[in-house]
């Protein structure tokens, strides 16, 4: 396959993936295959998708910020205890069987999927609850949300992103625009460490990468806009599609 056919198999994709990553999480369930279907080995496709994927959220993050739609205490909290998570888990993945986890997913996938339709009061789901939390509370939450979804990041990955935005709106109260912007910098932070590691390892096929990149940046920077301007009427039904791309691949996954 030719470099003009892999960047034609891959930029349009990983668009796609980066528009549904800035809305709600869980974009690399779509990017990620669109590498391997470009005939890239494992490690190469691995380090591309985490090279694009990363540049885009840059973007997307920014886009937030700008907005005033990130807590930067939580946030900035969350990624710090993600990192340590992340180190943990991938540390379990080399020494323990993912096939518990697999079929704990099946049940808990469902249950994510009500925890987004009910989790905030339908009148009110863009109303951000989390002043009424105390200073104490809202630390010692954001390094669990941190550490909890690093470590499950870090083991097996898939929808890390929405399994974030359901934890600050469920836990910590926050509106789903909000919850969305804080998770955009848990991921950033995790991909740039990911990120440093595969281009000093030299795992990154630029040749593709950087044009989808591009994509990436075209799909998180449009994706964000209507998580901002739309709020939780928007990203909610984007995070339920994420959940249904979830569940089918785990269940391929068994029982293949």
């Amino acid at each position: 396959m030719t470099v003009l056919q892999q960047i034609l198999i891959a930029c349009p994709l990983v668009f796609l993936a980066s528009f549904v990553d800035a809305v709600a999480g869980g974009g690399g369930l779509i990017s990620l295959p669109a590498y391997y279907l470009t005939g890239m080995p494992a490690h190469l496709a691995t380090g591309s998708n985490k090279f694009s994927s990363c540049i885009g959220t840059a973007f997307s993050t920014g886009r937030f910020l700008k907005n005033g739609s990130i807590s930067p205490k939580v946030a900035a909290i969350s990624a710090a205890f993600a990192l340590t998570g992340s180190f943990g888990g991938a540390r379990l993945a080399l020494v323990l069987d993912d096939h518990v986890l697999r079929v704990s997913m099946l049940v808990l996938l469902p249950l994510a999927a009500v925890l987004i339709l009910l989790g905030k009061k339908k009148e009110a789901p863009d109303v951000c609850t989390f002043g009424a939390i105390s200073a104490r509370r809202a630390v010692i939450l954001s390094a669990l949300i941190g550490v909890v979804l690093g470590l499950y990041d870090g083991f097996f990955g898939p929808g890390t992103g929405t399994f974030l935005i359901i934890a600050y709106t469920t836990l910590l109260g926050f509106d789903f625009k909000t919850a969305c912007g804080n998770t955009k910098v848990v991921n950033l932070s995790s991909n740039l460490a990911a990120v440093i590691t595969f281009i000093a390892a030299g795992k990154i096929d630029y040749a593709v990468a950087g044009p989808a990149a591009v994509c990436s940046i075209a799909g998180h920077w449009i994706g964000s806009g209507l998580a901002i301007k739309k709020g939780a009427k928007f990203i909610r039904p984007v995070m339920l599609f994420v959940l249904v791309l979830l569940f089918s691949k785990v269940t391929w996954d068994m029982l293949h």
